[in-house]
C-alpha cells in the first residue's frame, strides 16, 4: 500500500473509532410499522431498553409498512436511524415488488425477538395431532383449508411451508389480517390456522381451539408441552416471525458495534426477556454476521417453496 494510501485508511479507521466513542450526541430515532402490530410493539422496548445506556432519547417513528424500510435505505448512514423490521424484510420481496434490497442497502445490527407459530385447528376437526392431520389432508387432497392473513406474513407462510414440507394440499383462504383469519378458524368457517402464540394460546386453554404443534426448532416457552411441528412428523419444518434492527449501508462499524452492544445487553437482562414475554415473544440476540446468514437461508428456502407453489411478485 502506498504511504500517503495508508494514512488515508489510518485516518478512516481512526475516524470511525472516534464516531464509536461519541455516539450518540443527539436522539436516535427508530423507524418501525404503524402502531399497535409487532414491529411498533418490539421498537417500543427496545427504544426503553436502550435509551438509559445510550444517553439519548431515542424515538420510534411509526410509518406505513411498505415505506419504513424506503425510508430508512434512504437516509444518511449516520447511526440516528434505524430501522425494526420483521421477517417481511427479506420475504416480502418474493411476494411483491419493493425497491429496495434486503442485503444490499442495509448493515445488519441484530436479531430482536422470535415469535413460532402455532398449528391450531377447530375442535370439531377429528385430528388430535400432527401426524393425524396430515393423514386427513392426504385422504382428502384439496378439501381441507386454512385461514391466513396477506401473502408473506406468518399465518400465509406456516400454510404454504406446511404444504411443502408435508406434502399435502391444505388449500389456503385469504383473510384481511390475522384477527379476521382468527375468528374465522374459531367458528369453524375455516378448519386451521397456523398462528401467533400471544393471539391464540388463550383460546386453546378456552377450549375454542386445539393446539397440534409450535413451529420453532425447538420447543418454545411460549407453548409449554407442546411438540414442535418438525418433530410429529413433518421433518425441516420452521417458521417464526423474526424481527431485527437495521442501519442503513455504510454506517460507520463502530456505531453498529455500540449499538448491537447496548440492544443485546438489554436483550439478555431479565427485564428485556421477561418484558418480551409478556407480550407472547421471545427476546434473542444476534451477531450481524449471524442475522445476515439467518436472512439468506430464509431467502433460500423460503423462496424456493413459494417459487414451487408459483407464487412470484405481482
Amino acid at each position: 500500500m502506498r504511504p500517503h494510501y495508508l494514512v488515508l485508511a489510518l485516518a478512516a479507521a481512526w475516524a470511525g473509532a472516534a464516531a464509536g466513542q461519541d455516539y450518540p450526541t443527539r436522539p436516535v430515532r427508530i423507524v418501525t410499522a404503524p402502531a399497535g402490530g409487532g414491529n411498533d410493539f418490539s421498537a417500543r422496548l427496545v427504544a426503553r431498553g436502550i435509551s438509559g445506556a445510550l444517553g439519548q432519547q431515542v424515538i420510534v417513528d411509526n410509518r406505513p409498512t411498505v415505506l419504513a424500510p424506503e425510508i430508512v435505505a434512504k437516509t444518511a448512514p449516520d447511526g440516528y436511524t434505524m430501522l425494526l423490521n420483521g421477517s417481511s424484510h427479506w420475504i416480502g420481496p418474493f411476494v411483491e415488488r419493493v425497491s429496495y434490497d434486503p442485503l444490499r442497502d442495509f448493515a445488519p445490527v441484530t436479531l430482536v425477538d422470535r415469535t413460532p407459530v402455532i398449528l391450531v385447528v377447530h375442535p370439531s376437526l377429528p385430528v388430535k395431532n400432527v401426524k393425524q392431520l396430515i393423514a386427513l389432508a392426504k385422504a382428502r387432497p384439496g378439501e381441507l383449508n386454512f385461514s391466513s392473513g396477506a401473502p408473506g406474513s406468518s399465518n400465509y407462510l406456516g400454510g404454504m411451508l406446511f404444504n411443502h414440507y408435508a406434502g399435502v394440499n391444505i388449500v389456503r383462504i385469504p383473510y384481511k389480517g390475522a384477527a379476521p383469519a382468527m375468528t374465522a378458524v374459531m367458528s369453524g368457517e375455516t378448519e386451521l390456522m397456523f398462528a401467533s402464540p400471544g393471539g391464540v394460546m388463550a383460546h386453546v386453554a378456552s377450549g375454542r381451539l386445539r393446539a397440534l404443534g409450535v413451529g420453532s426448532e425447538r420447543p418454545s416457552e411460549l407453548a409449554p408441552g407442546l411438540p414442535t411441528i418438525a418433530e410429529s412428523g413433518v421433518r425441516g419444518y420452521v417458521c417464526e416471525t423474526l424481527h431485527a434492527l437495521f442501519f442503513p449501508a455504510g454506517t460507520p462499524a463502530a456505531i453498529v458495534a455500540r449499538l448491537h452492544q447496548e440492544v443485546d445487553r438489554y436483550l439478555r437482562s431479565p427485564e428485556g426477556r421477561s418484558q418480551f414475554l409478556k407480550g407472547g415473544v421471545e427476546a434473542v440476540s444476534s451477531t450481524p454476521g449471524q442475522l445476515t446468514a439467518t436472512m439468506k437461508s430464509e431467502m433460500g428456502t423460503i423462496g424456493k417453496v413459494l417459487k414451487a407453489a408459483g407464487v412470484t411478485p405481482p
